[in-house]
């Protein structure tokens, strides 16, 4: 079973700058929050248990037009 099992992926058809998997990406869990996958960023310390990561703006205006915003 995939780690990204119940986890709709909103971004990366497979045809871009990867396909392994393992690019930037967006997804929706089934409460509706979202995952975002992309590059540690060090811009600031976040909170014990947090993380930064950093995502290009075509995978956040992909996601938006995945949701149909």
């Amino acid at each position: 079973m995939s780690e990204r099992a119940g986890l709709t992926r909103l971004t990366g058809n497979g045809n871009g700058e990867c396909g392994q998997g393992d690019c930037p990406n967006v997804y929706r869990t089934p409460s509706g929050s979202f995952v975002v996958q992309g590059d540690v960023s060090g811009a600031f310390t976040p909170p014990q248990g947090e993380g930064l990561v950093e995502i290009p703006e075509s995978v956040l205006r992909e996601a938006v037009r995945a949701l149909g915003w």
